[in-house]
């Protein structure tokens, strides 16, 4: 089921199927900002990741001394969210455990995710409560795609992502299975803020960074005024990723990454895993502005 927003400049679509943003357009242009679902590149459009990021070492995760099969970057964005409520330009959505996530994920929870509009601005809050009767242990993180090049015109090149400060980011790698590379990183921003886009970026796969400093990184043309700035909050670390030769690009806030090619701890072991105590909640949100 779709729920549609609109303010006086942009309309939102989300489906309830992983309360996943399918699209999101200025009304004045009609320009399409998130990807199609085009299976020949990636059926995805903006799905949550949630209890993981990316894989886990052999698909499978530990706790409490048993052992859960689960896929990549976890169940949310392939389960069937409750819509709580909705305006013309604010929709809830929520997801609690059920006999189908407590196969691959063995904890009590409430994900809910609240979207709000106002005029070309989305603004997505995150929100985790614990409702079981222990600690629970999570990652979190979005998978944003958005067309590029922008105006569906002219190349990738044409196309660069600017941080809202200057960084200092090591790029970490990925194995065949999804799993970090250990001890393999390269530079890929030396206190600058523009990353030129091209193919070949991502022929070696997703660029992971870790402590990001930039709260926004914007989506530019050089050939037009258009962009896409997204700005998040309690994600400090970041994905891009692009399918060979695809026509979009993943801004991927994050908290947390996939495990380590040799990794064999625990769920609670996991790079950035949030620990969340019985009766807590984790916030977090992205906001994406269109123009």
């Amino acid at each position: 089921m779709n729920t549609i927003l609109r303010s006086g400049e942009a309309e939102a679509v989300i489906n309830s199927l992983g309360a996943e943003l399918i699209s999101f357009r200025l009304l004045a242009t009609g320009n399409e900002y998130i990807w199609s679902g085009d299976a020949a590149f990636w059926t995805g459009r903006s799905p949550v990741l949630f209890p993981i990021i990316g894989a886990a070492r052999g698909g499978e995760i530990r706790s409490g001394g048993n052992t859960y099969t689960i896929s990549n970057h976890g169940f949310a964005r392939r389960s069937e969210f409750t819509l709580v409520e909705a305006t013309d330009t604010q929709a809830v959505f929520r997801l609690s455990q059920n006999k189908q996530t407590l196969a691959s994920y063995p904890y009590a929870f409430s994900l809910e995710l609240t979207y709000i509009l106002s005029g070309s601005t989305l603004e997505i809050s995150y929100r985790v409560e614990n409702t079981d009767e222990q600690d629970i242990f999570f990652q979190l993180g979005t998978h944003p795609a958005f067309n590029c090049p922008l105006d569906g015109q002219g190349d990738i090149t044409d196309n660069y992502l600017e941080f809202s400060e200057s960084e200092q980011l090591d790029r970490l790698f990925l194995n065949d299975a999804g799993l970090i590379i250990s001890g393999k990183s390269t530079s890929v921003l030396d206190n600058e803020q523009r990353l030129p886009l091209s193919h070949e970026l991502f022929l070696e796969g997703a660029l992971i960074f870790q402590g990001v400093q930039s709260k926004t990184v914007t989506l530019k043309s050089k050939l037009t005024d258009k962009s896409v700035a997204v700005t998040s909050g309690g994600f400090p670390d970041l994905g891009l990723w692009q399918p060979k030769n695809a026509p979009f690009v993943c801004i991927e806030p994050w908290q947390g990454i996939a495990d380590e090619e040799d990794f064999t701890g625990n769920l609670q072991d996991k790079t950035g895993i949030i620990t969340l105590p019985q009766g807590g909640h984790f916030n977090s949100s992205l906001k994406i502005e269109i123009r």
